[in-house]
């Protein structure tokens, strides 16, 4: 599932091709032709391109928002008009054209435009946390969700959860706890606040480089994700893998340094 520094990345790219101006709108998706999406944004600015976690909302005048979550399928992506898709058109659900480009959202399993006003009452949107690549963290409000939740529930499962802090997915949940050296198994109760925090700290500039790394530049380096039995970079022990939380998403971590 892309993590909140695909959908920062994503929107870096989108906002000089539509903040500002009237686009051209195209719905492809049998849904959004039926929803008639181009006449109801039809001369209407797009006055915002932000994100929050996993989230992406591009804002209209007249307090229309269109609201997009990629899941494990989606994409969004920007191309000079006439340029060969990476997608198959098929795949399009919506396409947004000006200023020489298309903007194209891809198999989106989340894909609703909706008034300003619902959007922020929306009950799954107000309930997200503090979103971790806000310009400013909000460290106080992490913590309160972190300490309202299970304290027998494992800090690496806790750090996946929305709820509590968005846009953290598996692979910046096991770098960050790695780089903290927190074992991603222990318990809410015996992690420290200084000790969750060191987790944020350590992912938001990462994640920040990658959000803003030209296009298809190579990832950054990974210490620990998807590299099981390979040697830690620290400590040189192997790097473990096991399921875990309700979701079973696979957690990698260092046994002998992540404690």
């Amino acid at each position: 599932m892309p993590e909140g520094d695909t959908i920062l990345r994503a929107a870096n790219r989108i906002r000089p091709v539509l903040e500002g101006v009237v686009p051209e709108v195209v719905t492809p998706h049998p849904r959004h032709a039926r929803d008639r999406w181009p006449a109801r944004l039809a001369g209407r600015r797009v006055e915002a391109v932000e994100t929050h976690g996993k989230h992406l909302f591009l804002r209209f005048e007249g307090d229309l928002v269109l609201h997009s979550h990629l899941r494990m399928t989606g994409a969004w992506a920007v191309y000079p008009c006439g340029a060969r898709w990476r997608r198959a058109p098929r795949r399009a659900w919506l396409v947004l054209r000006a200023r020489g480009h298309e903007v194209v959202e891809f198999d989106g399993p989340v894909l609703e435009l909706m008034t300003a006003g619902r959007a922020r009452f929306d009950q799954r949107l107000a309930a997200l946390g503090p979103d971790v690549l806000a310009p400013a963290f909000d460290a106080e409000r992490f913590l309160r969700r972190l300490r309202e939740d299970d304290p027998t529930r494992a800090v690496g499962d806790a750090l996946l959860d929305q709820r509590i802090v968005a846009g953290i997915g598996n692979v910046w949940k096991a770098e960050g706890c790695w780089e903290a050296g927190l074992d991603p198994w222990r318990p809410l109760h015996e992690v420290g606040d200084a000790e969750a925090l060191a987790v944020i700290e350590a992912v938001r500039p990462r994640m920040r480089a990658a959000a803003e790394a030209a296009p298809r530049a190579p990832a950054a380096a990974r210490r620990v994700h998807e590299r099981a039995g390979l040697p830690c970079p620290r400590c040189a022990t192997p790097i473990a893998a096991r399921g875990q939380g309700d979701d079973n998403r696979t957690t990698f971590w260092c046994p002998g340094c992540q404690r």
